[in-house]
C-alpha cells in the first residue's frame, strides 16, 4: 500500500531547509509568550498588593524601599531589577533578552494594573485577590521561563551564587528570600498570610505547567528552570 501525502511528508526527515522554515514561527511563538508572561507578571503582583495580605518576598523589599524613595512601586521593581543585574558581573552571568525585558515590562505593567484593579473591602475578597494573584503568576512563570529567553535578573543572582558557592538550590534561594523579606519588612513592606502561601504555592504550581509552556529548541546560555519568585 502506498502512502498518503501527507503520510509521506511526517515520515520524511528533518532537512536543514525544513527547519529554518519553521524557526520563524517558532520564535514568534517565543516572543509572545515571553511578553505575555511578563506582562501577566505584573498584574498578579498588582492583585497581590491590592489584596493586602502580604506581597511576594521581593515586592515585600520594593514596598519597603518606596518608603525610603518616592517612587512608584512599578520604578523601584525596575531599579531593583537593574541593581541586582549588576550583581551579575562579578558572578560571570549573562543577560538575555528576557533578562532584561524582565527588569522594564513587569514594572511598567504594575503600575498600570494598579491604576486598573479595584481595591477590595471585605476580606474574603482579599483573599481571592491574593488566590488569584498566586494563579497567575504561577502561568506567568512558566510562561517566561518556557520561551527560553535567559533568566530573569533575580532568579540569575541565585543560580549564579549556586555556580560560584557550590550551595544547594534550595538553601541560596532560601538565604536570598529570607533576606530580602526581612529587610523589606523592617523597612515597612507588607509581609503576611499572602506572602507565605505565595512562597509554599508557586513552586508545585509552576512545575506541571513549566512541561507544558515550554517551546523546544537549544537552551539559552546562563538560564535558570527553577520555579522562583520571581525571574
Amino acid at each position: 500500500m502506498s502512502a498518503t501525502p501527507d503520510t509521506a511528508r511526517s515520515d520524511r526527515p528533518d532537512t536543514p531547509a525544513r527547519t529554518a522554515r519553521r524557526r520563524p514561527d517558532r520564535l514568534g511563538r517565543r516572543l509572545v509568550q515571553l511578553y505575555a508572561g511578563l506582562a501577566l507578571y505584573g498584574v498578579s503582583m498588582a492583585f497581590f498588593v491590592e489584596g493586602a495580605l502580604g506581597v511576594m518576598p521581593w515586592d515585600v523589599l520594593h514596598q519597603g524601599l518606596v518608603r525610603l524613595v518616592p517612587v512608584s512601586l512599578g520604578t523601584m521593581t525596575i531599579l531593583a531589577g537593574a541593581v541586582v543585574l549588576l550583581l551579575w558581573i562579578p558572578l560571570r552571568q549573562r543577560p538575555g533578552l528576557g533578562t532584561v525585558s524582565n527588569v522594564v515590562v513587569i514594572g511598567l505593567v504594575v503600575d498600570l494594573a494598579l491604576r486598573v484593579l479595584p481595591t477590595p473591602g471585605p476580606l474574603v475578597l482579599r483573599a481571592v485577590f491574593v488566590a488569584v494573584g498566586v494563579g497567575l503568576n504561577a502561568v506567568a512563570t512558566a510562561a517566561y521561563i518556557g520561551a527560553r529567553f535567559g533568566p530573569g535578573p533575580r532568579d540569575g543572582l541565585m543560580t549564579g551564587l549556586v555556580a560560584r558557592t557550590g550551595w544547594p538550590v534550595r538553601v541560596v534561594r532560601t538565604a536570598i528570600e529570607v533576606s530580602v523579606v526581612g529587610l523589606g519588612w523592617l523597612l515597612g513592606g507588607n509581609f503576611g498570610p499572602g506572602t507565605l502561601l505565595y512562597a509554599l504555592a508557586v513552586g508545585p504550581l509552576v512545575q506541571p505547567l513549566l512541561p507544558l509552556l515550554r517551546v523546544a529548541g537549544p537552551e539559552p546560555a546562563g538560564r535558570a528552570d527553577a520555579p522562583a519568585g520571581r525571574s
